[in-house]
């Protein structure tokens, strides 16, 4: 396909909106029926178990989806991007989030320099580090030991980190590690979130990491000057270098700021922000509450589903296949929202987390050679673990909007609850619904037998059900469940750090997927900038109104209104040569 051509303009493209009229005619009721389907449908690799029985697919299906890829020269571009070539064409750069895991030894060249090296370095220097801040080797400025730590960063220095702290927290390894210790992430500019951050903690045992690769995110750098604030405050400005440390590139600015430029550990243009959990964004702050042995556990997940998504077969490659049926979903059937529902609450941050990884990469207009798309392409992420969602957004997805459905389940719970008496233990409660949810979907409305199994042959017309079971006739369109409606489900086989880091590169890999077939750039994000260079004129505005009295002058009317409005009712704020910290 030449580099400037459609993936809409090829046969298969094509042959796959053609094929959407034969799949409507069908129902997953009868689509599940067939078990040689079924089974063909259900992959393993590394105890991970995805099922894709469930989608709106036939294996007629699926087969088009692998020529739509080979149209796309999927096999190539994930080839190119683990060869380190600038697959980021706008940015010219290249896509090395795989290097960031890579065992030591592994070659993987970047500007014809093997750059593992250079991250073992890094990784090397965090051990030693977060093993001397834990010891307490590594002491305050009072000669205390720092076992509190705040990680200051945004986006991607911000949520994928928050993700796997939330995920570890309630591991059983992770507990006992750290135990004494505290992590929190402050990511918004508002003050109530700094306020948050720091109640409750004593700046002499504090630590703060200040996660920018440039040192200039202005919400990054003002939360950390707060917080430098804080401490100089409390301790003397000569502290700051015994209780900020740094994770960027700009050497010259974090030494002006402070910090000891011996205390801040690099990563690279290479390394997207909403992938950059697995370098030092990430791994420094978790490697000092968890300690590092367990953080390599979670890059070894992580490196483990990078070579299987690098080496398996399409047919067999579980990110590939969820990334080409996404682009089903959403090119093809016309659904653009997918929800992620986690059964395990340890992964409650993870839908946030995908959800930029997956809008930022993928929410684009054009090609990436800047042709505009004639297709939709991206999806519109959202979830909460279940049951929580069950009871909140579930009505939706059964009676309103089609919109696909992952389930993650896990086999075994991070903390096992059995009551005496109970028919079963919390964990079986929970992962009933994993089960359950999946089918209702599928199925709509049906009957079951024996109070487990689903008889697909004895599955009975909604109406003529609901006529049976005497509901009156005015209820019947109410109480009727369509079914049809499209999930997979991956079950996991426990959730420890491994397994957190596996569950991370699948859908990573898979977004990359996603974008590759589509033929856009999931690497940059040029959308994010033109916020901030409007933001910056508000900023100057608002400084000389508030110092020098200057009318609201040069943006439209409403912005106008609203900013004198602003400015007005908060007049009350204090003058340039004041400090005020939060009162909490």
């Amino acid at each position: 396909m030449a580099s400037s051509a459609l993936i809409s303009d090829t046969e298969p493209w094509k042959e796959l909106k053609a094929h959407v009229e034969d799949i409507k005619k069908t129902h997953l009721r009868d689509l599940l029926s067939d078990a040689h389907r079924s089974q063909s449908m259900i992959v393993e690799f590394d105890d991970v178990l995805l099922d894709y029985s469930r989608q709106n697919a036939t294996l007629a299906t699926i087969d088009k989806l692998f020529k739509l890829a080979e149209a796309a020269n999927l096999k190539q571009k994930i080839n190119r991007m683990f060869a380190g070539e600038h697959i980021n064409s706008t940015e010219d750069r290249s896509v090395l989030h795989v290097a960031l895991r890579a065992p030591r030894g592994t070659v993987i060249q970047s500007y014809g320099k093997n750059v593992v090296p250079d991250v073992w370095k890094v990784l090397d220097k965090i051990q030693e580090f977060s093993e001397r801040i834990r010891s307490g080797s590594w002491v305050g400025a009072t000669g205390k030991a720092l076992k509190d730590v705040v990680a200051v960063g945004i986006g991607g220095s911000f949520l994928g980190p928050l993700f796997v702290h939330t995920a570890l927290q309630t591991e059983p390894e992770a507990i006992q590690s750290a135990r004494g210790r505290q992590l929190r992430f402050l990511a918004n500019v508002d003050p109530i979130d700094v306020a948050r951050n720091i109640t409750g903690l004593n700046p002499e045992t504090t630590l703060v990491v200040v996660v920018s690769k440039t040192f200039t995110t202005a919400e990054t750098m003002l939360n950390a000057r707060t917080l430098r604030e804080w401490i100089s405050a409390a301790l003397g400005p000569s502290a700051v270098a015994k209780h900020m440390i740094a994770v960027s590139t700009n050497l010259t600015l974090v030494e002006k700021f402070g910090i000891d430029p011996n205390n801040a550990f690099a990563f690279w243009d290479w390394v997207g922000g909403r992938y950059s959990v697995c370098s030092a964004v990430g791994v420094l702050p978790l490697s000092l509450q968890y300690g590092f042995p367990i953080i390599e556990k979670f890059l070894k997940g992580a490196s483990s589903i990078d070579q299987h998504f690098y080496s398996a077969p399409f047919e067999k490659n579980i990110p590939v296949l969820l990334g080409l049926l996404s682009i089903w979903n959403v090119s093809f059937l016309g659904y653009p929202a997918r929800a992620i529902l986690p059964y395990s609450q340890a992964l409650e941050k993870f839908a946030p987390h995908i959800q930029q990884v997956s809008m930022e990469s993928n929410g684009k207009g054009v090609s990436i050679d800047g042709v505009p798309l004639p297709f939709e392409a991206g999806e519109i992420d959202f979830g909460e673990p279940g049951t929580n969602g069950q009871h909140s957004f579930y009505q939706l997805i059964h009676q309103g909007r089609i919109i696909p459905c992952d389930f993650i389940g896990v086999v075994k719970s991070q903390q096992p609850i059995y009551l005496k008496g109970e028919v079963v233990s919390n964990h079986d409660e929970l992962m009933s619904n994993f089960f359950a949810q999946p089918d209702a979907l599928a199925y709509g409305k049906v009957r079951f037998y024996s109070g487990t199994t689903i008889d697909a042959s004895a599955v009975i017309q909604t109406k003529e059900q609901l006529q049976k079971e005497n509901v009156a006739e005015h209820l019947i369109p109410h109480k009727t469940f369509s079914g049809n409606r499209p999930s997979l489900s991956l079950l996991l086989p426990s959730l420890n750090a491994y397994n957190i880091g596996q569950l991370l590169a699948i859908y990573e890999h898979r977004i990359a997927v996603q974008g590759f077939v589509w033929g856009i750039n999931s690497f940059d994000q040029w959308g994010v900038e033109l916020g901030k260079s409007l933001a910056t004129q508000v900023r100057k505005q608002l400084h000389a109104s508030r110092t020098k009295g200057e009318p609201v002058q040069g943006f439209n009317f409403s912005t106008t209104t609203l900013l004198t409005r602003y400015l007005e009712a908060s007049s009350d704020a204090p003058s340039d040569s004041q400090t005020l910290l939060p009162r909490i």
